[in-house]
This record gives C-alpha cells, structure tokens and sequence, in this order.
C-alpha cells in the first residue's frame, strides 16, 4: 500500500537515505540500507548496514531505540528482509520490538524476496507503507538492482575534461586537468565501487596505481585491466605497489609462456571472448557480475570507453570539467564514429552538477535502474 507524501515522511526518509549513504561501497554483496525510529516526532534510533555479514540497518535502530521502538514509526529505505541469510530476517525483529508503523523507500527488487518482508509485517497486524521517495532509494541501491536483475554491474565512466572537451592535448598530455579538490572526489568515487576498470593503454601511457588514496578508506576495489594482447608492463606499479586488492587482467591470449610472468606477480587472468580481435566487453562484464561485482568504474581512454558506450553497456557518467581550453586537436572521452545526427545523440537522464573549487563535475545516467 502505498501513502500520499508528506513534509514529515519526506523528512524522516531524507534522514534514513543518508545514513544508507555511509554505507555505499562497503556492503556488497547486500545493497546499502538506512533506517530511523521515530517517536512522537523525534528521532529515537537510527543505524545504517554498515558491512555484509553484520547486523542490518534496522537492528542496528531497534538496538538504539530499546522499548521506545514499540508503537513507533520506523522509516528504511528498503524493504526489511524475510529470509534467513548471515542474518535472521529483520521483518521478524520488527514484529518482534512492536514497532508501530513502518514506511519503506522500496520493496526489495530481488525476484525471490521482493514483497515477502512486506506482506509479513501486514500479516502481523503492521500498517506498512512503500513508495515514500522512491526514485531516491531506488537510485541508493542501482548496482545491486542491476545485478540481481540482469547479473551484470553497473558501469560507472568517470572522465575528466577541459572546457572545449579535451580529456589530453594533441600529444597525450593529461596531468592535470582538475585540481586536488576534483581528484579527492575520484577517491571518493573509488571507494564506493567494488571494481576499477581502465584499458592497458592507460597503464602504458600513464602508469597509474588504481588505489584508492583516503586516510579512511575500507580498501581498494578491484583493479581490471583489459589487456588483450598482454601488454601490461610486468613493473608496472599495479604490480610493484602493495593494494589490498588483487589486479585482475582480461586478455584474450591463453599462451603458457606469456601467462607465468604475470602469475608470478599475484595477477589473475581471466580469459574473454574474442570481439573483432580484443575482449568481448559484454563478456567481461558478465564474468564481473559472476564474481558478485555490483559496482564497476571505468576511468579509461577515448578507446574503451567509445567502445563501452557503442555497445549500451554505459550507466552512469561522471564528468570533471576542469576551467582550461585546450584548442586544437585535443583527445575526446569517446573515440569511434559516434552519432551521425544530433537527434541521434544520447541523452542523459538526472543531471546534477556539482562545484569542485574552479571545476565543475556533471554526472548523470544513461538507463534506468
């Protein structure tokens, strides 16, 4: 059932979307989920789910609250869960703390569970309400809805730009174009992703570490590089420098003697489709969603990432425009032909920009989830 909104429904699950946000990057393979407990109008527990394996947001409120749960509403910005998993199901600690009411942002898109936490909590005499910002808490849990639909990530192209849209001048020349403020933003970025992407022309023409470089990060994501011909440098520093993630490499080569040096240095293969002589991207894709990745960030040249957005498999952009012009015949963020017309142009859906110091970073999505 769902309720008409209303200042005070917008309010409390404005408070539990950001408490879900904490919690971004860090819970795969569950999706984020905030909650709060509301009493008389005040706040009187609230809790985020903060890694796979541990207590769920609304354990976490019900904990805080104690007795004053009972006949109080609870607002979560997904459907309290019915099943067995690492944990027991949250909708039976709901019934079980009294609460009064409950408001969720979402029924849980998994074809297996979706609506059975709802149905249980109205089974037990609960009013239960969907559909309060929903668009909001849909968006919070994108890679895991992608994944459990489709059983791919959601792929994320982060790119960086100048003004007149040159991501390096005419020689390749690319360091830097946004300042420290944007670059800390990338981190960020990072590590909300469970996986890191680039093609090994980046890895030759710029040697990067694929870290992610915060004072409290959880770890690395998973660094990929689609390396067809096995052309990593074997001292690069994705290898030299310690990560607390592994390198992973998609090659389209399965020669024992090309192989071994890059064993040897704690790189994992995996082997792809072959698609005009390079790695099927849909393919490795599909192997990434194998492996329970959810969330994938592509920070690549012209190459892959035209590559990407020809074939559809694009999500979301994210582009840092940085206050310089280039002029001349500067390097585009998507190489190939591209749209013929304008009327064939892709449009982006959910703009929003944001302000780093002098850049400007303008994302937005290319399908819905």
């Amino acid at each position: 059932m769902t309720v008409p909104h209303s200042l005070y429904l917008e309010k409390m699950m404005n408070r539990a979307i950001l408490l879900a946000r904490k919690g971004v990057g860090k819970t795969t393979p569950n999706p984020p989920v905030g909650c709060v407990i509301v009493r008389d109008g005040e706040i009187v527990g609230s809790g985020w789910h903060k890694k796979a394996g541990t207590p769920h947001a609304e354990v976490h409120a019900l904990g805080e609250a104690g007795e004053l749960a009972r006949g109080a509403d609870l607002f979560v910005t997904l459907e309290p869960c019915s099943h067995f998993g690492k944990t027991p199901p949250c909708a039976d600690a709901l019934i079980a703390a009294g609460v009064g009411r409950v408001y969720a942002g979402i029924i849980d898109p998994n074809p297996r569970v979706a609506g059975q936490g709802i149905e249980r909590l109205r089974s037990a005499g609960i009013p239960t309400f969907t559909g309060i910002l929903e668009q909001e808490c849909r968006r919070l849990i994108g890679p895991f809805m992608k994944q459990v639909l489709t059983g791919l990530p959601l792929v994320t192209v982060k790119s960086a730009l100048t003004l007149d849209g040159k991501t390096a001048t005419a020689t390749g020349d690319s360091r830097w174009i946004t300042g420290e403020e944007a670059r800390r933003h990338v981190h960020k970025l990072r590590a909300e992703h469970d996986a890191l992407m680039v093609g090994v022309e980046t890895v030759l023409a710029d040697d990067p570490q694929l870290t992610c470089r915060l004072p409290r990060s959880a770890g690395d994501p998973l660094r990929v590089v689609v390396d067809s011909r096995l052309r990593t440098p074997l001292d690069a520093q994705l290898f030299r420098l310690q990560s607390t993630a592994p390198t992973l490499i998609a090659t389209i080569r399965q020669d024992a003697a090309l192989l071994a040096p890059f064993r040897a240095l704690g790189a994992e293969l995996v082997f792809c489709r072959e698609a005009g002589g390079r790695v099927d991207l849909a393919d490795l894709l599909a192997q990434l969603g194998k492996r329970g990745i959810q969330s994938l960030l592509v920070e690549s040249g012209g190459v892959l990432a035209g590559e990407l957005l020809r074939q559809g498999l694009i999500d979301r952009l994210v582009l840092f425009y940085g206050a310089k012009l280039v002029g001349g015949e500067g390097r585009s963020p998507f190489a190939g032909s591209g749209a013929g017309k304008m009327s064939e142009a892709i449009r982006l859906r959910e703009i929003k920009v944001r302000r780093f110091g002098d850049d400007l970073m303008v994302s937005g999505y290319l399908r819905e989830w």
